[in-house]
């Protein structure tokens, strides 16, 4: 995992931010930790869901992102598989073109 780290500003419901505050109190942590970790958590299970894992895959089909950003959201074996579908896809999409 990379070390680099990126500032956001974001703004949430002030009782989301109390309720991130205070575990951070009981873990003795700074609020950045508590939502860097649920954060991670929350993509570690999205990437698990196969319903967001067919919208990311359309995403891709769609070129709306990447296929670095289809790594980062999903595994590498998932991101190479749904690369090998899109590149079939497209291939069929020429031959049909072609036969018309």
């Amino acid at each position: 995992m990379s070390t680099e780290k990126k500032r956001v500003q974001f703004r949430a419901p002030d009782r989301l931010i109390d309720r991130a505050d205070a575990l951070a109190a009981v873990l003795g942590e700074d609020r950045t930790d508590v939502l860097v970790t649920a954060l991670r958590e929350y993509l570690q299970d999205a990437a698990h869901d196969d319903t967001l894992t067919q919208e990311i895959a359309a995403a891709y089909y769609d070129d709306e992102i990447s296929f670095e950003q289809l790594k980062a959201l999903v595994s590498a074996e998932e991101a190479a598989n749904i690369r090998v579908l899109k590149q079939q896809l497209d291939e069929d999409f020429i031959d049909e073109v072609a036969d018309a």
